[in-house]
């Protein structure tokens, strides 16, 4: 069976040696980045402080997030009861609902 563009004779076992998968390639990687962060420990260093600084960020917009929905409902919550209490202190009549048409343009 023939691969590639040439006229090689390369059976689909070596093709698979030559051609490592993406797990063999990803292994290659993070063995590289492991070995170099051993040579520089301050930039391993680095690359975890700025992990917390992320998780710390996104625990105090979560934190930010939840105060704000309680403060908002607190304020729902208050508008709804001086509505309330503003609804019992005013009593217009049927028929005097009638009158409180808008006029029509100043003149």
């Amino acid at each position: 069976m023939k691969f590639g563009r040439g006229s090689s004779d390369m059976t689909e076992n070596e093709s698979k040696h030559m051609n490592p998968g993406p797990v063999e390639e990803g292994a290659k990687v993070a063995s590289g980045v492991v070995d170099a962060l051993k040579a520089q420990p301050f930039a391993l260093s680095m690359v975890v402080i700025n992990a917390a600084l992320v998780g710390l960020l996104f625990f105090i917009g979560w934190r930010t997030s939840e105060t704000r929905q309680r403060e908002v409902d607190q304020f729902y919550q208050s508008q709804k009861e001086t509505q309330e209490l503003l609804a019992k202190c005013i009593m217009i009549a049927p028929e005097e609902l009638l009158h409180l048409q808008p006029k029509g343009p100043p003149q």
